[in-house]
């Protein structure tokens, strides 16, 4: 489980081909290495990802084709937003992401906003009713609030601070971002359909 609070921007270094997948080096920028070990899980554009290597500059984790098929921004050099698996002790910040994600979505608009910005996506039609206006969404691994919700499409708004240490920063109208609803939404969901 992860908060949607990313820790640092890292980059995708290097790209290996493997059988049905691809095997990346992702450098951690500022996010520190000394706890991590093999096996751990690091969220990394919004997908949970097990470490396969590590050392203090980075580490090494293998994609599936699965994953692959379902995600957008891991199949070519990059920076990405990380973070580490949430410890029982930390702050949620945020809000549960698991680092499963629900869907790819569209960037219609990302426009000024004083010194905010307004991003609106428009989501797969099946993921639409997961997304309420003041509910929380993962959007390349970052906890945002709801502002508004038309059909398919919602819109955010990033403060300079999510701006400044994320790569939203660099999205643009016709970009893909990688999406997870809110956790208690599915589960609600499950619950309503198995009783009627």
């Amino acid at each position: 489980m992860f908060t949607g609070i990313v820790a640092a921007v890292g980059r995708i270094t290097d790209i290996e081909p493997r059988d049905k997948g691809l095997r990346l080096r992702i450098d951690a920028g500022t996010l520190p290495m000394d706890d991590v070990a093999l096996g751990d899980s690091i969220c990394v554009n919004g997908v949970c990802l097990t470490v396969v290597a590590h050392d203090a500059r980075g580490f090494v984790v293998d994609v599936s084709h699965e994953t692959l098929s379902c995600t957008v921004g891991l199949d070519r050099p990059g920076e990405v937003n990380l973070e580490k698996a949430l410890r029982l002790a930390d702050r949620l910040g945020g809000h549960l992401v698991s680092g499963h994600v629900d869907g790819v979505g569209e960037v219609v608009a990302f426009a000024p906003e004083g010194e905010s910005r307004r991003l609106r996506i428009r989501a797969p039609e099946a993921l639409a009713r997961y997304i309420a206006r003041k509910g929380s969404i993962a959007v390349q691994g970052v906890s945002l609030t709801v502002n508004a919700v038309e059909g398919a499409e919602f819109e955010v708004n990033l403060i300079p601070h999510t701006l400044a240490v994320t790569t939203l920063k660099h999205l643009r109208p016709g970009g893909r971002v990688n999406l997870e609803v809110d956790l208690v939404a599915r589960y609600v969901e499950r619950m309503l359909s198995s009783h009627g």
